[in-house]
This record gives structure tokens, C-alpha cells and sequence, in this order.
């Protein structure tokens, strides 16, 4: 505990500096609040709620608290831009320990995605500390050498250090805390070597990097910009982390409770984390010009907007008869990757069948193209137009002969007329088994070549079908996981649902066999146009 030391007599200016210097040591938050003008003289201090929650794991961890019996040293905080987490945990946190707390002698590791982003928060660490307000105070324990003062790292006399170093370089130098800030872009999240190449740096070399494995401590803040972001990593992991989670607008279903046993104070859906600084005109401004991507990402800190992304839940139909409706055509899509290591992706296989849409209820009453009426007819029920039904899926890691024996049983179970495979490498030694060996089935093998069309131009190119509710599905559990994976591309941490999906949808587009409502209604007059067309009159008479 602090003790508050007067001065024998009595000067005002002085006790205001040891009042100031003992509410800064006994608390974070209250560190923050008297620190801010020293590096935003110009910007008015907003409090929050989430500036005090966050501090207050920051505490423990200065504390060295532990939790069911190991050191609270691990927090991975995902709070939107703007909310001050970057200062808070890169700059103020770094002061307060080495100065109010008296641990000068820490050494702090800093990572960020580039080299001048924590290159920046070094030289603002730096600055608080031989700002005049802070080295009053504080002073007589922390003072830099100057031997080691660059922008990139610095040292004080007492043996603590800041470095400052992008994402990948950490080899060589080890640290009591390492804060990771964003290790990767938003752009780069999208790149799968780009972003496997980051996950392994942080499972493999950061874990390593420590002074005190046991004590030393792991911090990662940053936004959500995909389902295998390091945030992902974590999460799926189990490793021990403490997750921080605080979207800007507050989301009941993902309400944050920490290890500590705080929780988000927040109940009313959608209520702001921040209104003074984001109040709600603000916030809605620019949910307008962000795409929903962004704004799942960074305000939501979730890398799926809700609902979906191209393709979304609710675009997906249910199925709810305990049966399927007679087919006319069924459909397996397979996206291969034969290999039993997990590091490798999933080979996925999709099962549709094609049917007639009469079951729809809504009618609609149709006019030739002059005008007149000339049928009724029931919408998605109109002859001759189709729809299309998910049967079944699965996706496995599987080694050849496995995956070719796994995929000749559904075929033959779901009585397919024709199987789709990729022309890839993988593709092609599948489609060459399935042909040798299952050649005498009732299947035909397809190779696909989607030629220059990325995975997302596929999907795209499909997306109007699901929103025009032409594709179901079952409550099945197999399909709520194809239903997740495509609402969650192209984001997700595994895609091959969505390319058998994306692939099959295509296909039964360009073979005709998957016919548009507007399309069949336009055949439907030209048809009628057609008949109404009177026998013109003989110019002579026979």
C-alpha cells in the first residue's frame, strides 16, 4: 500500500503533486486520467466504464494474482478502434508499472503488424516518461540511459528496456511482457500463407520468448479480421487466455465474462460502448461507409457479420418435410485434399438434389408481355421450374483410397447421377480412382475447371439464387455446418463446404438444370406470344 508523505511545511503545489502521485499508484485508471495531457495536451480526456475494465486485469496482472492456482498472465483484448486499448496497454500500462508501481526493472517486448506502429508507441512511451510531469513524481526510479535511446528500443538504469519489433522478428530477445498490437492487417488476413505464416510465429516462437515462463506475460489486442487470426488461434486452442471482449454495440448472446469475473454492465441490445466519444449518429455514419465485413471485424470483433456475409443464414430455405420431394436430378460436389495430417485442409463433398418448386404457396398471376393475363400460377410452382435441395455433406481428412471409398458409399446411397470434382492435382488422381474402380455405377464423373474465378467470384456468381430463396436445406447438423462455413466466408477458418457448395450451385446453373423464376416466366410468355401470333393472310389467292 502507498503511503502519502507530506512535506514538513506545508506547500499547497506540493501536496498537490503527492495527492496526484498517490491516487496514480493506487490505481491504473486514475494513472490514465492524469496522464493523458502529457501526450494529448489538445484532446479533452473522455472517461469510460471499458477504461476502468480493462485496467482492472491489467491490475491483476502487476499483482501477479493467479487464478485456480496459475499467475494471471495471459489476456487477449478485442475492443473497436478508438477505444484507447493501444495507449492503454502499449504506453500507460509500460509508465505505471516501471514508475507508480516501482518495477523499472521490466522489460517490455512490443509487436505490431509493422515496425512503425511500434516504433510510434515507443517514442510516446518515451515521451510520458521525461515529460516534467511524470519524472516529478517518479523520477528518482526511472531515468533512461543514454547509451540505449533510439526510437526502437530504449533502457533505463534499473535494467528495464522497451523493444519495439514488427510481427515474425521476435527471435533473440526475450521479455517479463509482450504485448502483441494487431499482428496482422486486415488486408493481409485474407492471404493463407500471409496469415498461417503469423499463427505459427505466435504458437511457435512468442511462447518462447519469455523471461519467466510460469510468470512472464502474453498480451494480445487487436480487431477480428478472420475466423484463423491469431484471435482465432487462441480461442480454438484453449490456452489460457483471458478474452476481453467488448463489440461497440453490445451483443447479449456474446456478452463478455471475464476469468476475474467481470462482466460486460451493458443490457440492452445494440447499447453503445462508448457514447460519448461514438454516440450513435457517429457509429451509424460509418457502419454506412464500411462494408459489413469492417464493421463485424472492428466494431463487433467478430470476423462474420451477423446474419452472413455474401451468402447469408437467412437466405438458406428450410426444409422441413420428413422427406425429399421426388427428384429430378441429384447432384454430388466434392472438393478434394486427401491427407490424414491436421495441419491440411478437408476434403468436402455436397449432395443436392434438383426438384420441381410446386410446393410454394404464394401465387402470382401472369401477364404476356403485352399485358394480358393468361395464367394463374402458384411462384417458385410455375412448370418447369426448379429448385434445389442440400441432401447431405461432410468433411473429412482422409487419405486417398479413403476419400475415393467415402465418396463412392454416398454416392451410391443418395443414388447420384453425377459426381463434380475439381480439375486439380488432388482432383484428378480422385476422379481417375473413382473412374477405375466405381466405373460400372450409375454416377457419371465430371472434372470442373473454374478457370480464372476465385473462390469469391464463385460464390458471388450463386448468390442471387439464395437470395432469391431457390436453395434448401435440412435442420440437420451436417448442414448447419455448411450453412455456417458459407455465411462465414470469405472469413472463415475453413472453406472446402463452400467450394463444393459454390461448385454444385454453378454447375446446375450452366447445364440449365437450375432455372430462375423471371426466366421461366419470360419462356412462359414468349410461349404465349408465340401462339397468339395469327396466320398472316396470302398476299394472292391460292
Amino acid at each position: 500500500m502507498t503511503t502519502l508523505t507530506l512535506p514538513s511545511a506545508i506547500d499547497p503545489e506540493a501536496l498537490l503533486v503527492a495527492l496526484d502521485k498517490a491516487a496514480c499508484e493506487q490505481s491504473l485508471a486514475e494513472f490514465i486520467k492524469r496522464a493523458w495531457k502529457q501526450l494529448e495536451p489538445g484532446q479533452l480526456y473522455l472517461h469510460n466504464w471499458h477504461v476502468d475494465f480493462i485496467a482492472e486485469h491489467l491490475e491483476a496482472v502487476t499483482n501477479g494474482e493467479k487464478v485456480d492456482g496459475e499467475y494471471y498472465n495471459r489476456l487477449l483484448m478485442n475492443v473497436p478502434p478508438g477505444a484507447m486499448k493501444s495507449m492503454m496497454v502499449n504506453i500507460f500500462w509500460p509508465a505505471w508499472e516501471w514508475g507508480p508501481k516501482n518495477k523499472p526493472h521490466l522489460r517490455y517486448v512490443a509487436c505490431s503488424h509493422n515496425t512503425g506502429l511500434a516504433e510510434r508507441d515507443n517514442i510516446r512511451l518515451r515521451r510520458l516518461i521525461i515529460s516534467e510531469w511524470y519524472q516529478e513524481r517518479w523520477g528518482d526510479r526511472v531515468e533512461l540511459t543514454g547509451d540505449q535511446n533510439t526510437k526502437l528500443k530504449f533502457e533505463n538504469k534499473a535494467g528495464g528496456w522497451r523493444h519495439a519489433l514488427a510481427a515474425g522478428s521476435i527471435t533473440g530477445v526475450r521479455g517479463d511482457r509482450v504485448t502483441i498490437d494487431d499482428p496482422i492487417s486486415a488486408e493481409d488476413a485474407n492471404s493463407d500463407a500471409v496469415r498461417e505464416t503469423i499463427n505459427r510465429w505466435f504458437c511457435e516462437s512468442v511462447p518462447t520468448r519469455l523471461n519467466n515462463p510460469d510468470s512472464s506475460v502474453i498480451a494480445v489486442i487487436m480487431q477480428r479480421v478472420h475466423e484463423r487470426d491469431v484471435s482465432g488461434v487462441i480461442l480454438d486452442g484453449n490456452m489460457g487466455y483471458d478474452h476481453i471482449m467488448l463489440p461497440m454495440e453490445y451483443d447479449p448472446d456474446r456478452a463478455c465474462i471475464t476469468k476475474l469475473g467481470y462482466e460486460d454492465p451493458r443490457t440492452e441490445r445494440d447499447e453503445l460502448l462508448f457514447p460519448a466519444r461514438f454516440p450513435r449518429d457517429v457509429v451509424d455514419r460509418d457502419k454506412r461507409i464500411l462494408n459489413p465485413y469492417a464493421v463485424a471485424g472492428q466494431f463487433q470483433q467478430s470476423p462474420v457479420p451477423r446474419g452472413g456475409g455474401i451468402i447469408k443464414d437467412a437466405d438458406w430455405q428450410l426444409w422441413s418435410p420428413p422427406e425429399y420431394p421426388p427428384l429430378d436430378f441429384v447432384l454430388a460436389s466434392l472438393d478434394t485434399a486427401y491427407t490424414e495430417k491436421t495441419s491440411n485442409d478437408y476434403s468436402a463433398l455436397t449432395v443436392w438434389g434438383v426438384f420441381s418448386g410446386r410446393h410454394e404457396e404464394r401465387s402470382t398471376r401472369l401477364v404476356d408481355r403485352y399485358g394480358k393475363p393468361y395464367a394463374e400460377a402458384r411462384s417458385g410452382g410455375i412448370e418447369g421450374m426448379s429448385k434445389v435441395v442440400l441432401m447431405f455433406a461432410f468433411a473429412e481428412r482422409l487419405e486417398l483410397h479413403a476419400l475415393v471409398k467415402r465418396v463412392a458409399e454416398t454416392c451410391k446411397a443418395m443414388k447420384v447421377d453425377r459426381l463434380l470434382i475439381e480439375s486439380k492435382a488432388s482432383g484428378i488422381s480422385v476422379a481417375q480412382e473413382m473412374r477405375r474402380l466405381y466405373g460400372h455405377e450409375q454416377w457419371a464423373v465430371h472434372l470442373v475447371n473454374p478457370g480464372a474465378q476465385d473462390k469469391m467470384a464463385r460464390l458471388y456468381s450463386v448468390q442471387h439464387l439464395f437470395s432469391e430463396g431457390m436453395i434448401f436445406a435440412p435442420d440437420k447438423k451436417w448442414a448447419e455446418e455448411v450453412i455456417r462455413q458459407v455465411a462465414s466466408f470469405p472469413k472463415a477458418k475453413h472453406d472446402d463446404l463452400v467450394d463444393a457448395t459454390s461448385q454444385a450451385i454453378r454447375h446446375l446453373r450452366d447445364t440449365g438444370l437450375l432455372i430462375r423464376a423471371d426466366e421461366r416466366l419470360a419462356e412462359l410468355a414468349d410461349s404465349m406470344d408465340y401462339a397468339n401470333i395469327r396466320t398472316p393472310k396470302p398476299l394472292y389467292d391460292a
